[in-house]
């Protein structure tokens, strides 16, 4: 997991860029994105009520979680997970503190690491 904001290296393999709103200040090129997954972002409901409170981030995951399992995430979340499949892959975000992004619930429902409890 990255900011979309930081350079690009070789070791980030595909860089998926997993946001709903593209960041700003970003170009095309400048992000030197293979994709773009805004399906698999929160909704902007939950986004909007979490703005990025560490102390909302606990219940944001939680939710966030939720919303991976229905209908309008599950084709993104398996996209992302094949393509984990063909080697590493960068999961980008803007948000300032990746640490409490959604990129990190994203990376432990991809990478089996889901401790959530529904």
């Amino acid at each position: 997991m990255r900011r979309v904001y930081d350079a690009p290296e070789k070791a980030d393999g595909g860089r998926v860029l997993v946001d709903r709103i593209w960041p700003r200040g970003v170009s095309k090129e400048a992000a030197a994105l293979d994709e773009w997954c805004k399906d698999v972002a929160p909704s902007t409901g939950l986004r909007t009520w979490y703005g990025h409170d560490p102390a909302r981030f606990e219940e944001f995951a939680r939710r966030y979680r939720a919303e991976l399992r229905d209908a309008d995430h599950e084709a993104a979340v398996r996209h992302l997970g094949e393509l984990i499949g063909h080697g590493t892959l960068t999961l980008l975000t803007a948000t300032k503190d990746v640490g409490i992004s959604g990129a990190v619930v994203l990376r432990e429902v991809l990478v089996g690491n889901d401790t959530g409890d529904e």
